[in-house]
């Protein structure tokens, strides 16, 4: 799978579980550690868990290895890493103060269509499209 690819999916896992201003920004002429960066919002610390709890559940389903997983101790904001795509997930008022979009205003973001998406299986083929 492509890393734009994983970006969407990991997108509409978040929509799957009700997260919120989901976002999915290119990062790949703008950093050299990620490809793209997907940021969303839950309403609440358990919101948040459950949001995180889903992408390991379903990425481990999938065969796929996440890097690094961390969140803070209050729940407001957890990060995953898998590699090629950087997952942000926060709590709203927590999103508002760091404003990671606007401070990667120069990223351009990606279209996800959360209707026309539909679940991939990690271990299927990877085309040769926008690594």
């Amino acid at each position: 799978m492509t890393s734009r690819k994983l970006a969407q999916t990991i997108a509409q896992l978040a929509s799957d579980k009700k997260a919120e201003d989901i976002v999915v920004l290119d990062m790949r002429q703008i950093v050299n550690f990620c490809d793209f960066f997907v940021i969303c919002s839950g309403n609440t610390d358990r919101h948040v868990r459950a949001i995180t709890g889903y992408f390991d559940e379903k990425l481990s389903e999938w065969g796929y290895r996440v890097r690094h997983g961390r969140a803070s101790r209050q729940g407001d904001w957890a990060v995953i890493d898998m590699g090629d795509v950087v997952a942000h997930v926060f709590q709203k008022q927590i999103r508002e103060f760091y404003r990671l979009e606007y401070l990667w205003r120069e990223a351009k973001p990606v279209v996800w269509d959360k209707k026309s998406l539909k679940r991939r299986s990690l271990s299927g083929a990877e085309s040769s499209e926008n690594r």
